[in-house]
């Protein structure tokens, strides 16, 4: 398929991406999983992923943390939060630093893949924004 959409997992619980990788593959996406924040964020440095799902809670940098880099990193990236540790403040933290959605631990596999297809609507359509202000642009 080209140009397949890309998905970045982190979370330090490895069982999260062993069971998300091979259901987002099957929905067509090309997927990397970390399992710690320094891996992904020195991938992060090399890649912009078109969508990020990340833990909240982790040692080194948090999801929060690591949010704030994808944002500076690759601002048309979406990211979801998932966690374990669901409260209406970090909900509220997570979308007041740019956050596409925030998922609470345990999900179902559909809401994590309905919210990873609007994420790639929106990163589709922010993408063919840019490109057309460039073009127009040029």
């Amino acid at each position: 398929m080209a140009n397949k959409s890309t998905v970045c997992i982190l979370d330090d619980e490895p069982i999260v991406g062993d069971r998300l990788k091979p259901e987002m593959e099957d929905d067509g996406y090309e997927v990397e999983v970390f399992t710690d924040s320094a891996s992904a964020i020195q991938r992060l440095a090399e890649r912009c992923f078109d969508i990020f799902i990340t833990d909240l809670k982790m040692e080194g940098v948090d999801g929060m943390g690591f949010l704030e880099k994808v944002k500076e990193y690759c601002p048309r990236s979406e990211v979801i939060i998932i966690t374990g540790y669901a409260t209406i403040e970090t909900a509220r933290e997570s979308f007041v630093r740019g956050a596409y959605d925030f998922i609470a631990k345990p999900f179902r596999i559909g809401e994590i893949r309905d919210a990873v297809k609007k994420a790639r609507r929106r990163v589709r359509r922010n993408n063919k924004r840019g490109r057309s202000r460039r073009e127009r642009h040029a």
